[in-house]
């Protein structure tokens, strides 16, 4: 196999698949790109055996000559490739010894490549169900739940994002137990219910490739009882979903919530942030005592005696309350948020807080809902 290729194209494309490869390979082969030539198509993929990555290069000077399959190591190539400046590069693949040769105007390069045999193969698309999503409805959905998953190796099913798809909605949950945020699109529909935990990994590796473009574009969601298959302009995402049942979490949302509070979303995160500095740095814990229109922010760590407060103008319809929370988890979860004000419904200090998104715009809002829930921690009194 012989082609012509732009050095920056060809790391681009290396790039957005190398996130898939790990460093501690039990079975050598996946540390290579897999590299496939044919009617002038370059396909590279790349695997740990539970996420494939797949992207397709279209070629203007290419040829198969002898063999049009090999498999290269990544590490390698990936750091020639960041070392190098923009050029055409040709690269050719000895059929016999399956090396690479890369040559261009003042350099020439030999890596030693693979038998492409033993790579694993592609996962079969058996009995696939499909739903067609906009690459913006996936990127906020990832980038409003992603944080709040568990990273707890022991709860494996709390360590992704829930995805439930039906004809009126598609609704996407992430939760440690301590938040939970859940992101709902009534302008998305599935012709048919399911329910499925997509992984928290190669998620976040479908977000940064949909978000470097910025162009609109369709996803196709293609899943079944083990893998889901996103296919997305040269890309082909395969991914094993997380095995197991996810907990009840609507039974974890609190129903009747009489006491709301309605505050500027950037001055409530940048007092926490001040206030933060002062909790004890194990528990984070701050206070919030709430009344008609001021919210009193407080934390101290009487280890190190250190203590500090700021009062904030508010709306407040309820009773007043004192109620703790992990500023930690609590700033998390506004900033997470884009709205200038935000909605946290309470009903109790021991109880979960809400916190909702206040869009001015409603129209733009329409087919969004947010929730996001934090537990709260007990205050000493």
């Amino acid at each position: 196999m012989r082609f012509i290729i732009n050095s920056q194209l060809l790391l681009k494309h290396l790039n957005a698949l190398s996130g898939v490869i790990s460093n501690n390979n039990t079975v050598p082969i996946i540390s290579c790109f897999h590299m496939h030539l044919e009617n002038n198509i370059l396909t590279i993929k790349a695997t740990d055996l539970e996420t494939t990555m797949i992207c397709n290069i279209e070629l203007e000077d290419a040829r198969v000559d002898g063999i049009d399959t090999v498999a290269i190591p990544a590490k390698i190539m990936l750091d020639m490739l960041k070392n190098m400046d923009d050029r055409p590069l040709n690269i050719a693949v000895d059929p016999s010894t399956f090396s690479m040769e890369i040559s261009s105007n003042d350099g020439k390069y030999t890596i030693a490549g693979q038998n492409p045999e033993t790579y694993p193969q592609l996962p079969a698309k058996n009995e696939t169900v499909s739903v067609t999503l906009p690459a913006s409805v996936i990127v906020n959905a990832i980038n409003k739940t992603a944080f709040a998953a568990s990273t707890d190796e022991m709860r494996q099913q709390m360590s992704g994002i829930y995805c439930e798809l039906t004809p009126e909605s598609a609704t996407f949950v992430a939760t440690d137990a301590h938040k939970l945020v859940r992101y709902r699109r009534t302008d998305v529909h599935s012709d048919e219910v399911a329910t499925f935990i997509l992984p928290r990994k190669p998620i976040t590796m479908v977000k940064n490739i949909l978000g470097s473009n910025k162009e609109e574009f369709n996803v196709t969601m293609e899943y079944n009882n083990i893998n889901v298959f996103f296919t997305f302009d040269n890309f082909l995402i395969i991914c094993r979903l997380v095995d197991g049942k996810y907990p009840n979490y609507e039974a974890a949302i609190p129903k009747d919530n009489p006491n709301k509070l309605t505050i500027d979303r950037s001055t409530f995160i940048n007092a926490l942030r001040r206030i933060s500095l002062f909790a004890n740095q194990s528990t984070h814990q701050v206070r919030l005592s709430i009344s008609e229109k001021d919210l009193n922010i407080s934390s101290e760590d009487i280890e190190f005696s250190n203590n500090a407060h700021e009062t904030l103008p508010c709306s407040y319809d309820g009773d007043p309350m004192d109620i703790g929370f992990n500023a930690k988890f609590l700033t998390e979860m506004v900033s997470n948020l884009d709205t200038e004000h935000i909605l946290i419904e309470l009903s109790h200090p021991s109880r979960a807080g809400i916190i909702f998104p206040i869009n001015e715009d409603e129209e733009a809002a329409k087919d969004e809902d947010i929730l996001m829930l934090v537990m709260p921690v007990m205050l000493a009194n």
